[in-house]
Formats: structure tokens, C-alpha cells, sequence
């Protein structure tokens, strides 16, 4: 797959992620903020929170098999280490009174055999603080 595609993909991903975040009741602050070397694929807010996402998608038949494991499991250690860094140096400049989480929404697309086809999803998992301020998996 050429970086093109995958950016294809990583942006239907993000545009997904930020669809079902609306219908739960979530408010959409900024997309693709970037914080120096490092991204931040959605800032959303509710009531209480101020939410730092990474979306994360794959493009699979069978998302139950694991083959490649899950789309959450791609954020490692450092991708973890980067985005706490990138959510410090935004509240730093954009101070809030919310409570700070950082969510992974995965989401799997359809695969298809026609490259011209757009990929539809099947499975939106969001995992809700998924990792903590020092970057440790909470789930």
C-alpha cells in the first residue's frame, strides 16, 4: 500500500472517529493539531473532558482474527510517550478547567479487491483513557 493510500485510509479513519464522537454527544475542538514533531488526530470536549483521540484504522476482512493485532495495539510505547507530550503542550497553550483523557478509537474498514473503491467500515471500537499521562495502557 503507497502512502497515499494510507493516508486515504488514516483520514477516512479520522473522518469515521470524528462522526461517531459527534453522535455521542461529543464537541469537536480541532483535527490534526500539531503540537512540534507530534500529532494530535482530534481534540473533542463534552461536559467534563477535554479528549485527545488517536484514531487508529486498518483495512481487513476479518477484524475478529487479529492477525496483524488490533488497531490499539499499534500505539506503542513511544506513539503513547508523544501524544502525552503533544496534549501537555496544547493545555499549555489552550488552558482548559476540563479533565484531560486521551482516548483510541480503532476503526476497521472493509477490504476490498478494487483499489478504487472506497473502503466501508465495519467496526468502530473507542476506548475511553486509554493509556495515562505517563503513557501506560489503561485497558
Amino acid at each position: 500500500m503507497s502512502k497515499t493510500e494510507k493516508q486515504i485510509i488514516g483520514r477516512l479513519g479520522e473522518d469515521l472517529a470524528a462522526d461517531i464522537l459527534l453522535k455521542d454527544g461529543y464537541t469537536i475542538t480541532a483535527k490534526n493539531v500539531h503540537m512540534g514533531k507530534n500529532e494530535i488526530d482530534i481534540i473533542c470536549e463534552d461536559k467534563d473532558f477535554i479528549v485527545f483521540v488517536e484514531v487508529k484504522t486498518r483495512s481487513c476482512l476479518y477484524p475478529e482474527s487479529g492477525d496483524f493485532g488490533t488497531p490499539a495495539y499499534a500505539v506503542d510505547y513511544d506513539k503513547r510517550r508523544n501524544t502525552v507530550k503533544a496534549a501537555r503542550d496544547y493545555l499549555y497553550s489552550h488552558p482548559s478547567e476540563k479533565q484531560p483523557r486521551i482516548d483510541v478509537i480503532e476503526v476497521y474498514l472493509q477490504a476490498s479487491s478494487e483499489p478504487t473503491l472506497t473502503p466501508k467500515p465495519i467496526k468502530l471500537n473507542h476506548i475511553r483513557n486509554a493509556f495515562d499521562a505517563r503513557g501506560r495502557r489503561t485497558h
